[in-house]
């Protein structure tokens, strides 16, 4: 069973460049309680037959050194505000989806077209600047779904770049505090080469970025999460076995792929995945502001001593 660690808030940036978009609601600072679902002081169950060493931290990207989601969210209702999307036609305002309900929503349907697609089905095809009715043709529905999803991708990166996100607590320290220390470090996301690149480059910074051991994105393998082989993949690129490897992850299909590959797996969960099931985890924390690399360290000789 995991350790659980106290509360913390997660930030995100008061407001952001408006660019060439306007009618923008400003970012706005979110403080999220954890919620104490694991019983402290708990080994995890996971066994191991030898010692364990850290010699590699691997991180995710999306949820662990970016909460992207409310980022997502906002880019969505930003082009609900610039296209007046109105859903259902009889609203008085745009469309806009608050933070308990997109918690939900995105954990339900993936991909960004498909999430407006399904919402339309739901509620009623909308009205906007588009079209001064709803549109009925799936031509004319595929064109409001392909102009808002191109819309929305580009406000996303404006506002990755804008200066105002950073990194999750505690992330870049953890960094550098491993790389002072000779651990190896690798970020392994699910999400698209160009879009891991661009967060990484304007969160962690390029030097960081570069610095890294071993980077791979959805791209690089065949299958994606929770099948364990971008995990296997970066342990043969690293060359450092798996067994002493420590993944830091924010979901269970997350947890899933490290302990698969036969990593161990600390969990630094968002709004959205805090009531997952983390049981394979050997810790699960709100963020990282107060782990260290010695933590974690403890963590895996933990392990084995239960073993």
């Amino acid at each position: 069973m995991a350790v659980s660690c106290s509360h913390s808030s997660i930030l995100f940036p008061p407001s952001t460049s408006s660019v060439s978009f306007n009618r923008f609601p400003c970012l706005q600072t979110l403080r999220f309680k954890s919620r104490n679902v694991y019983p402290k002081s708990r080994v995890s169950s996971v066994s191991a037959s030898s010692s364990r060493s850290l010699e590699a931290l691997i991180f995710d990207c999306d949820g662990v050194i970016l909460e992207s989601e409310n980022l997502h969210r906002q880019a969505y209702n930003d082009a609900f505000s610039h296209f007046d999307v109105r859903c259902p036609p009889s609203s008085s305002e745009s469309l806009n989806w608050s933070l308990e309900f997109y918690d939900k929503f995105q954990n339900l349907v993936g991909g960004g077209k498909p999430k407006m697609r399904w919402y339309f089905r739901e509620n009623g095809w909308p009205t906007s600047t588009l079209f001064d009715s709803p549109p009925e043709s799936d031509d004319d529905r595929a064109k409001l779904i392909d102009t808002l999803q191109d819309w929305k991708t580009e406000r996303y990166k404006e506002i990755i770049k804008s200066g105002n996100v950073e990194a999750r607590p505690g992330v870049i320290r953890l960094m550098d505090e491993a790389r002072a220390a000779g651990k190896k470090l690798a970020v392994c996301s699910a999400a698209t080469k160009s879009s891991v690149i661009l967060c990484l480059e304007n969160l962690i910074l390029i030097e960081r970025f570069q610095g890294l051991d071993c980077f791979l994105a959805g791209d690089d393998v065949k299958e994606k999460k929770p099948d364990p082989s971008i995990y296997i993949t970066a342990a043969e690129k690293l060359g450092v076995s798996v067994k002493d490897c420590l993944v830091i992850e924010d979901s269970v299909i997350g947890l899933q792929a490290a302990t698969k590959a036969g990593m161990s797996c600390v969990i630094t969960y968002t709004s959205s995945t805090s009531d997952q099931d983390f049981k394979e985890a050997i810790a699960v924390y709100p963020d990282l502001s107060n782990v260290s690399l010695k933590d974690l360290e403890t963590l895996l000789q933990t392990i084995v001593t239960a073993a």
